[in-house]
């Protein structure tokens, strides 16, 4: 029996103990939500000795780091180093989107060194693998994909992407919405436009969509969660929320209420690129037409005019569609649109997607989140600066900081001095 299965019927595990444990919720909610595919648990049953990742309804917004080689930086080693940053700096879980060198070899490696869930993109490896072959994506069989896919299973990923709602008739109706006012960018999905372009070629339905009952079929077999891709997601401000995206999303959801029959935890991917004052509504939709199954959105970015910072448009959307019900939120780096990511550019990302999480959770009132920024101002209000630091989402920066400008008067910092409106009020100054 699969964790949704087994939830269904009324058992509580080892595995949802843990879970709620480290959620700080009881094991009842974690069974009775799983239940319901309002939370999943990220872990393939062959990833075992990792530590069970739920991710839903009602518990803190988790984070996923994407990490991956391409066809210009192959090294492993500098992959490797993204993987042990991402998790130093909080990441919840990774994502392998490697698209150079050994993908079979480097997907395994970082597997080994994990200790939290991984995710991928099983289409990215049945393209290249087809190059190597001498082939076409297009003239790929749908069974080689389908063997990609369980390829990925097999060796223990605990989540992958699948763009399942990419069909004939949402590519239409882009096409369609394209012209005139309509799209400016198209598809920006790597996996969205390569499944396109296999069915424009074949003039086929999507085998993904078309032979979804196969997908989960490999899925419960690993315990492995699905995570529904937007392939048409917006690329830009002006695409956000046109009736391709939102027919997608539909398509998701009925596919979301399949695999929750079936025993298969489901999490929705969404958008992307989005103006601020749309942010609230795409999570409501996503909410009522998945069923209420976990949102896993990139971003939202709010602005396509800050590329070196998209770290920060991407925080800025979302603490926005955390605060709203998001649940897992993917980072952007400062790299975003313009090479690959170094550890550094990792690192940052992180962190900014963690404060955007928190802030999220604060609105969200996830148990446990408020507690730590009232610590924080006890602190402050002590001028306790070493257990400032401590509770800071990032020690390392916040003590380089402070150590970089020493005050004369270890009590206060060099910006305010003697004025420190603090150690002027004082405890019991009134």
């Amino acid at each position: 029996m699969t964790r949704l299965e087994l939830a269904r019927s009324g058992r509580i595990t080892d595995e949802m103990e843990e879970a709620a444990a480290s959620e700080g919720a009881t094991a009842e909610y974690i069974r009775k939500e799983l239940a319901e595919g309002t939370v999943i648990i990220a872990r393939n049953i062959i990833r075992g000795s990792i530590r069970p990742l739920a991710i839903g309804r009602g518990l803190r917004t988790k984070i996923n780091a994407n990490i991956g080689s391409s066809e210009d930086r192959t090294d492993p080693r500098e992959e490797l180093e993204k993987l042990k940053v991402a998790v130093e700096a909080g990441a919840d879980a990774v994502m392998d989107l490697s698209t150079g060198g050994n993908l079979d070899g480097l997907r395994r490696l970082i597997l080994d060194e994990s200790p939290v869930p991984v995710g991928t993109v099983p289409i990215y490896q049945a393209a290249l693998d087809a190059k190597k072959r001498g082939k076409s994506f297009v003239q790929l069989e749908p069974e080689e994909i389908f063997d990609t896919i369980e390829r990925h299973a097999g060796d223990g990923v605990d989540f992958v992407t699948v763009h399942c709602g990419v069909t004939l008739s949402a590519v239409g109706r882009m096409k369609k919405d394209g012209r005139g006012n309509g799209r400016i960018m198209g598809i920006v999905s790597r996996g969205g436009a390569l499944t396109a372009e296999w069915m424009r070629f074949n003039g086929k339905e999507n085998p993904l969509y078309e032979e979804f009952p196969r997908l989960l079929k490999i899925a419960k077999k690993y315990d492995m969660v699905l995570s529904l891709g937007d392939g048409l997601r917006p690329g830009c401000l002006k695409d956000a929320t046109d009736g391709a995206q939102i027919e997608e999303l539909s398509t998701l959801g009925g596919l979301a209420g399949r695999a929750r029959e079936e025993g298969v935890g489901v999490m929705i991917e969404g958008p992307g690129h989005m103006p601020i004052d749309q942010i609230e509504a795409n999570v409501l939709l996503e909410k009522q037409l998945c069923h209420g199954a976990p949102f896993y959105v990139l971003g939202p970015l709010v602005t396509d005019i800050a590329p070196g910072y998209d770290h920060i448009t991407s925080a800025i959307g979302g603490a926005i569609a955390a605060a709203k019900g998001a649940d897992f939120l993917c980072y952007v780096t400062p790299s975003e649109h313009l090479r690959l990511p170094t550890a550094g550019d990792v690192r940052v990302g992180v962190i900014a997607s963690r404060i955007a999480a928190h802030a999220g959770d604060i609105a969200k009132k996830v148990p446990g989140a408020m507690e730590k920024d009232i610590e924080m101002s006890r602190a402050r209000k002590a001028l306790n600066w070493d257990k400032q630091i401590s509770l800071s989402v990032d020690p390392q920066t916040a003590r380089a900081l402070r150590e970089s400008s020493p005050p004369k008067d270890t009590d206060v910092c060099t910006m305010c001095g003697s004025l420190c409106a603090i150690k002027i009020d004082g405890p019991g100054s009134f």
